[in-house]
Formats: C-alpha cells, sequence, structure tokens
C-alpha cells in the first residue's frame, strides 16, 4: 500500500493497540511513515534499534533488593507511563534469540517484571528477504502476533511530503517528469547506489550545497546510481533555462511557456513554491495559458503549498472557467 494509506491502517492499529509490522524495499520510508503517524495521533514514538539489541537488553540487569531478593532492573528505553508507540525498527535483522525477547513484549505486553503501560502501542519494521538485505527468517509464532503491512512508494504521497520537507523543487520537479525513477531497486543488480525516497533527499542536500559542477554528475550518480543521476543532470540543465519565475509573476501574458513536458514540469513546481494571496492572480493567468494538465498540476500545487489561496477571487475563476477538466 501507499504512505498515506499505511498511515490511515496505522492510526486505526494504534487506536486498539494492535501489533504491527511495516514491510519493505531499502528506503521506502517506512521508519517515517510510522513517525508521521504516531505525530497524526499526539502519540510518543520511542524508536529502538532491534538489530543492535542483545538478548538480556530488553529484559534488563538484576539488582539484589532490600528482601534480598534479585528484582530485573528493565532498561532506560522502555517507557513508564503516557501514551505512545514502541517503534522495534529493522526486528527481522535481529539475531533470532534478540527476536524470540520480543516474542512476550508483543504478545503479552510485558517482559519478564517489566509491563508496556496502557497506553503504548507496539510496531516494527524491516526489509523483505528478496531484498538481500541483511533479514533473519520471522519465526511463524512472531509473525502470528502481527498485523503485516507492505509498503511501496508512492509519488503523490512522497511529493507533498517533499512540499513540507524542504525538498528542493528541482527534484520534485523531475520525479513528477520522470516517476518511474522515484525508487529503482534491484536486488541482483551489483550497484551499490539506486534511486529511492531516501536517496533522492540525498540528491536535495546535494543541491542545496551547491556543488562544484565538475562533480555534480558523480555526486547524483553516487546518491541514485548512475542511470537516474545521468538523467538527473540533464533534467537540471533544462531547469537551469527556465524563465524566471519572478519575471513570470510580474508579466504572466508574456513570459515564455515552455515547449518540453520536463521544462513544464519544472516551471509548475518553481511556480507552485511562490503560490500565496498576492501571486494567485498572476498564476491562474500563466496557468490558462498552460495544456490544461498542466494548469491542473500548477493550481493543486499552489494550494498544497498554501490552502488559503483555494479561497481567493483569482483561483475561484480559475475553477469556473476550467469547471469541464476539473469534473
Amino acid at each position: 500500500m501507499t504512505p498515506a494509506r499505511a498511515a490511515k491502517a496505522l492510526a486505526s492499529l494504534f487506536a486498539i493497540r494492535q501489533p504491527v509490522f511495516l514491510w519493505g524495499p531499502p528506503g521506502v520510508g517506512k521508519s517515517e511513515i510510522a513517525a508521521q503517524a504516531a505525530a497524526a495521533a499526539n502519540l510518543e514514538l520511542i524508536d529502538v534499534r532491534a538489530v543492535l539489541l542483545d538478548p538480556v537488553d530488553l529484559r534488563g540487569l538484576p539488582s539484589v533488593a532490600p528482601d534480598g531478593r534479585a528484582h530485573w532492573c528493565p532498561p532506560a528505553f522502555l517507557p513508564t507511563g503516557g501514551r505512545g508507540v514502541l517503534f522495534l525498527d529493522e526486528l527481522n535483522a535481529a539475531p533470532p534469540l534478540v527476536q524470540a525477547a520480543c516474542y512476550q513484549l508483543i504478545l503479552d505486553r510485558r517482559v519478564g517484571e517489566y509491563r508496556l503501560p496502557d497506553g503504548w502501542a507496539v510496531a516494527g519494521a524491516g526489509n523483505r528477504e528478496q531484498d538481500r538485505a541483511v533479514v533473519h527468517r520471522m519465526p511463524s509464532a512472531l509473525a502470528n502476533r502481527l498485523v503485516h503491512l507492505e509498503i511501496e512508494p508512492g509519488l503523490e504521497d512522497w511529493a507533498a511530503w517533499a512540499q513540507g520537507a524542504g525538498i528542493r523543487p528541482e527534484v520534485v520537479a523531475f520525479l513528477r517528469f520522470r516517476p518511474a525513477l522515484l525508487h529503482v531497486f534491484d536486488p541482483s543488480s551489483p550497484a551499490r547506489a539506486f534511486a529511492s525516497p531516501r536517496s533522492w533527499t540525498f540528491v536535495s542536500a546535494i543541491l542545496d550545497s551547491a556543488p562544484d559542477p565538475d562533480v555534480e554528475l558523480e555526486l547524483y550518480s553516487g546518491a541514485v546510481g548512475l542511470a537516474a543521476g545521468t538523467e538527473f543532470a540533464g533534467f537540471l540543465r533544462v531547469w537551469r533555462e527556465l524563465p524566471d519565475t519572478e519575471a513570470v509573476l510580474r508579466s504572466p501574458a508574456e513570459a515564455p511557456v515552455p515547449r518540453e513536458p520536463a521544462a513544464v514540469y519544472a516551471i509548475c513546481e518553481a511556480l507552485a513554491r511562490a503560490a500565496c494571496a498576492d501571486t494567485m492572480p498572476a498564476l491562474t493567468g500563466y496557468a490558462a495559458r498552460l495544456p490544461p494538465e498542466f494548469g491542473m498540476l500548477l493550481m493543486r500545487d499552489a494550494v498544497r503549498n498554501d490552502a488559503s489561496v483555494a479561497r481567493t477571487e483569482a483561483f475561484a475563476g480559475w475553477a469556473r472557467d476550467n469547471a469541464h477538466v476539473l469534473v
């Protein structure tokens, strides 16, 4: 399922404290989905990397109480109150003995003398066996204690997240033009780098650093692979020759409209980032000159950037003029 659908599913499961496991290929954003779902439900999230644990780490260490008996002191990372989600990341990459130590915590909500507070849910995540990642086959006894959700990347979900996460507009525009490159993972390939939602955030950060043009291609290829990196470098050449967004906003009726689809995607992404009540007359004027599907894209992303623009007269007029497309 897409990240947005997974977040809705997690909301239901967190509410009833049903243990859940997120499956998906590397870089798809499993940890981020769990964190966003917990935040949306106003739940604290404790992220525990199960692969780093030893079997005794969950139960804690013994100590001698005043009564002369040994009692187990639970680890500090386990919650003692409140409401939240205990997220066991990379659970199936943990050694089998560590997974076995999670049985009681997941099923009975306790380990030894420790009891998970009532307000807490348990979730886990990990890569699939076919991904050739470092994983151990999940024992059937543990698997049967979980609801299993398979995560697949979705461009629109990622693009919506990217706008709020500060991802560079060049990256978002490129992936709208080449959505198949959002996630390209072949477990049998010897390539070290591959395109994924995670690695495209690396590309955005590289752009923020204003890299030397002589090494740009190598940097992008080192993040998302040679094929995707080469295409993105070519797209950047188109992006850098676009009409200046300020010029478009000043003269939407005279500013040139690119002919190449890649350039139209790029200018729509750049203009949508400038959306506000003051710029909407110019944006709707320019959108009217674009092919209908690109005008729709520009207006949708403008509203996503600033929801208040949907209440402007300019947007209402554009919607009336394009009612036949909106239906």
